[in-house]
């Protein structure tokens, strides 16, 4: 029964109330000016029960008041436990909240990215479709091809990107050869477009994993050919500054307006290029921002529109990833 139970609860009360009693009364017959009346005993003694009872009563009404409106923010708590039981129920709801909402956010950050994939992914086999009707072109076949495999790599790193700790070895890695590594996996558009490569990079070790860096590293290149003109110029040069070493890729292709420039790296952003001049998912130099973020790097835009695009990956040098990616780890499991 609840009113036993509240009873049960509420023991400390009756507890406290008897000890006053008794001591009231011991001080009062221990007095020996005092004589002992079992009347005026019975009578403090029936005056203390009703009002214990009624003051028990009353609590056990505001307490069933308290339980009917517990869902009301308004409800006024019976003790300074349940305030902060109510405050910890509001700060674990709120929680569950953002939980909830970030899982949304990022469920219909898939739903997103997938329904694009599928849409730019249509484009070139729609052409390969076309290809099988007529004279097939040796160089559109590649560049089709290599648009699928592009796409298809995006889409195989996107998926990776939360289960990055569980698929990355740090080593020493020499960035010239890297970066030639993507130079040629990129040499038939180079030639094809008759884009010119210019490459300055001196001896420059850094610790970083090899395949995720190659495939940031070609996100970027795949970018400058994707907005560079026929006959332009894609540099790639390597520096060694004080506190960092720079991986620098700069075109003088049609550049980047100035209001795009804060949201190039957000993920599915294409900006006015990307809509204009060539089909974007908005996806490559996202993915690039965030795996350069995991492996302890990042990377910087500058362009001015119609002169230079010129993207910068810094390798800090006083940044362990690994020791990072231990403490990102942690905090995870923590949380």
């Amino acid at each position: 029964m609840r009113f036993w139970r509240f009873i049960q609860y509420e023991r400390s009360y009756l507890i406290l109330c008897a000890v006053i009693f008794v001591l009231t009364v011991a001080v009062y017959a221990t007095n020996p000016q005092t004589a002992w009346q079992w009347q005026t005993f019975l009578y403090a003694f029936a005056l203390a029960a009703i009002a214990l009872t009624a003051f028990m009563f009353r609590r056990y009404a505001k307490n069933t008041q308290a339980i009917r409106r517990m869902n009301d923010d308004e409800a006024e708590p019976l003790s300074l436990e349940a305030e902060a039981y109510r405050e910890a129920l509001e700060q674990a709801g709120m929680a569950h909240i953002r939980a909830l909402n970030e899982v949304q956010a990022k469920q219909k950050e898939n739903y997103d990215f997938i329904v694009s994939w599928f849409h730019e992914i249509k484009t070139p086999i729609a052409i390969l479709r076309l290809m099988q009707q007529t004279d097939i072109d040796p160089r559109s076949l590649e560049e089709e091809l290599t648009r699928i495999e592009h796409y298809a790599e995006q889409a195989m790193y996107y998926a990776k990107l939360d289960s990055f700790n569980q698929d990355y070895e740090l080593v020493n890695c020499n960035l010239e050869l890297l970066v030639k590594e993507v130079v040629k996996a990129h040499s038939k558009s180079f030639i094809s477009r008759k884009i010119k490569i210019r490459l300055d990079i001196p001896l420059t070790v850094v610790q970083t994993d090899s395949k995720w860096l190659l495939f940031i590293v070609n996100q970027l290149v795949t970018n400058s050919l994707k907005y560079t003109d026929e006959h332009g110029e894609i540099t790639i040069t390597a520096r060694i500054a004080e506190q960092e070493k720079l991986l620098i890729i700069r075109d003088n292709g049609i550049g980047i307006e100035a209001k795009d420039l804060p949201r190039v790296f957000n993920r599915g952003f294409t900006g006015s290029n990307g809509r204009t001049h060539a089909k974007s998912t908005g996806m490559g130099l996202y993915l690039a921002q965030e795996l350069s973020k995991k492996l302890g790097h990042f990377i910087t835009c500058e362009s001015v529109p119609g002169r230079f695009t010129e993207f910068v990956i810094h390798f800090p040098k006083n940044n362990d990833p690994y020791l990072s990616m231990l403490q990102n780890g942690n905090a995870a499991k923590t949380q």
